[in-house]
């Protein structure tokens, strides 16, 4: 993987050359390319999907079911299984919405955990609160992992939806979510997985894993803002009603009855998110022309270094020690982390300092907030240096005063 060559697809840094970037667990940088496929669309383009008989309106279409056909085969699923949705939120909610209101009765058991980020925990919390079910958290270990072992303490016969990260945001840990999915579908239990953190960083393949349903985001993945995917089995799919009404969704409206379109589209509404989904497909392209194994050797080799040197600074503690990913999160005792990050971004590092949208893990760490390093495929190890070189210099400021 010749690092030097994929920063040049990058536009920011030919104005930003000297950019330390390393928030792409929030949201990883465009590459030209998707950039590109989406000024295309505005440019020649820019009209409507699946409603106008004309040229323009045909190619935009093509282009736009194309890109649904490039997802399906990216997470290896049927076509009518890739549901467009604003994001991972959006997605995990609409689930939640939906099935879950629709399948959940007074005393049934939800199992999510303490590593989840809050667009996995908060729907379940409330579709619970609602209809009265129990939401049971997987006991995690000392140093926060979920295991199979733990979680087959809370799995009962009483289970009915399992609702987990496939990796953590916080703490970068990689979930036994197969063999986890394998154990819940002998109890009749069906599984969410929030992949948003593991799409962009490895090969996810939705029929191997066997999942019910799976959520991420284009934004964490090269792609842009604005857009996600639900992946769902089709026969749950159609099984679930759609929580949003409107146009292009519905099949037949009289005054007296109305019926939707098959999945995906009953659940796709209004005008769609039409140059993001084209600009999302071509960004599997790209991530694809790479490899997303060799993506996530690359990045683990990274954060592993960066893990190596950052112990070596007296005061700083790091909580992930044994990172499955890109992503480190640590403090420097004494030192609230947005005052640190005041010093990384006057060196141009780009770092993330807050609870992370996931309070339960930040609060199983007995913090109010941590920092938080992720690594991509165009990070390097010069990277790594002026991370630790900007910790040394934020502790060093710091602990004169």
């Amino acid at each position: 993987m010749n690092v030097t060559n994929l920063k040049k697809e990058f536009p920011v840094f030919d104005k930003h050359p000297n950019l330390c970037y390393l928030d792409s667990a929030a949201s990883s940088l465009k590459p030209r390319c998707v950039i590109e496929m989406m000024d295309y669309y505005y440019n020649n383009l820019a009209c409507n999907v699946h409603r106008g008989v004309y040229e323009l309106s045909y190619e935009a279409t093509d282009l736009y079911e194309n890109a649904r056909h490039k997802i399906a085969k990216f997470i290896n699923s049927k076509f009518e299984e890739v549901v467009f949705t604003r994001g991972t939120s959006a997605a995990l909610n609409l689930v939640a919405q939906s099935y879950g209101m629709d399948n959940l009765e007074e005393g049934d058991e939800v199992i999510t955990s303490e590593l989840e980020h809050h667009s996995s925990h908060m729907p379940w919390f409330n579709v619970c609160k609602r209809k009265k079910a129990i939401l049971k958290y997987i006991p995690l270990t000392k140093e926060g992992r979920i295991t199979i072992e733990n979680f087959k303490k809370v799995l009962t016969a009483k289970t009915k939806i399992v609702a987990l990260t496939y990796v953590s945001n916080v703490m970068g840990y990689i979930t036994p979510i197969k063999e986890i999915i394998e154990l819940c579908h002998r109890q009749g239990a069906i599984v969410i997985v929030d992949a948003a953190q593991a799409i962009p960083h490895m090969k996810v393949d939705v029929k191997d894993l066997d999942c019910d349903f799976l959520a991420f985001s284009g934004h964490k993945m090269c792609g842009p803002t604005g857009i996600g995917v639900l992946y769902g089995k089709s026969k749950l799919l159609n099984q679930m009603e759609p929580i949003d009404f409107g146009g292009d969704m519905a099949d037949v409206v009289t005054l007296d009855s109305q019926t939707y379109k098959d999945a995906p589209y009953k659940f796709e509404t209004g005008t769609p998110p039409i140059a993001e989904a084209i600009g999302l497909g071509r960004a599997c392209d790209f991530l694809d022309s790479i490899g997303l194994e060799e993506i996530k050797a690359y990045e683990k080799m990274l954060a592993h270094k960066a893990i190596e040197l950052l112990s070596q600074i007296p005061d700083v503690e790091i909580y992930n020690k044994t990172t499955d990913t890109g992503v480190i999160a640590f403090n420097i005792n004494g030192v609230h982390p947005h005052d640190a990050a005041s010093i990384y971004d006057k060196n141009g590092v780009c770092i993330r300092a807050g609870h992370h949208c996931a309070q339960l893990i930040t609060n199983f760490l007995g913090q109010i907030s941590t920092t938080r390093a992720s690594f991509y495929f165009y990070n390097t190890m010069d990277d790594v240096k002026r991370l630790v070189d900007s910790v040394r210099e934020a502790r060093e400021f710091f602990k004169a005063f």
